[in-house]
């Protein structure tokens, strides 16, 4: 039997990490848990989950510290949540490096099948028991992806991708030229779980921002349609 994968779910409000643990281990997960943003990081440092699923407002040191420190060592996927409807904070938290976001009072069953989409994202197809090197690979230009290992490069320079950075240029790439909505990118990246134009436009952002770090230029935007890969 596949051992079940980790889910360390972070707040500070006990009855919420309890039915948050309740519907997790229901879907077939682990569930760690940390009641401030200082032992989610000692967490972590134990050992990695799969996922973290993390609230923003928190005392001793918030959801988007977190994020940071988290990000500055690891591409874990991170679910945000907030009591806040605030755009600022949805962005913001997006930017950061967040895979996807769910405000309070949320459905725990929706919950966990964010949790499910973004571990889908973030699992390699299986690849055939024979396969050369390069099949795994697409590249454009420059730009060139790897995806059995995740990770993608500018020339010679890696640029690290959180999971939905990944899908989402990977989709790109896989059909150079052509402009996808932003409710194809939602389909394709997303799956079933519906979000936000912003959420999409956010994940662009922060992935031009990475490739202009390695004097690069990924995406191009198409006004009133949508996005498609900027290379020729």
């Amino acid at each position: 039997m596949a051992e079940r994968p980790t889910v360390l779910v972070v707040d500070d409000d006990p009855h919420l990490r309890e039915i948050v643990r309740f519907a997790l281990e229901q879907g077939g997960f682990r569930v760690d848990e940390a009641a401030d943003g200082r032992a989610a990081l000692t967490q972590v440092d134990r050992g990695l989950p799969a996922l973290i699923v993390l609230d923003i407002m928190m005392p001793e040191l918030d959801g988007l510290a977190v994020c940071r420190e988290v990000r500055r060592k690891h591409e874990l996927p991170i679910v945000f949540l907030s009591s806040r409807d605030d755009e600022v904070d949805r962005i913001l938290g997006l930017e950061l490096g967040g895979d996807d976001y769910l405000t309070k009072p949320f459905s725990p069953r929706e919950l966990v099948a964010r949790v499910k989409a973004v571990l889908r994202r973030a699992r390699p197809a299986p690849a055939p028991e024979v396969e050369a090197p390069a099949a795994r690979m697409q590249s454009r230009g420059p730009l060139r992806m790897d995806a059995e290992r995740w990770r993608a490069w500018w020339q010679d320079t890696e640029v690290v991708l959180t999971v939905t950075e990944f899908q989402l240029l990977a989709t790109l790439l896989r059909v150079p030229g052509k402009v996808f909505t932003r409710d194809e990118l939602m389909n394709r990246v997303y799956d079933d779980v519906v979000v936000s134009d912003r959420t999409i436009d956010s994940h662009v952002r922060r992935v031009r921002q990475k490739f202009a770090s390695a004097g690069g230029d990924v995406i191009e935007t198409v006004h009133g349609l949508g996005y498609r890969l900027a290379l020729p």
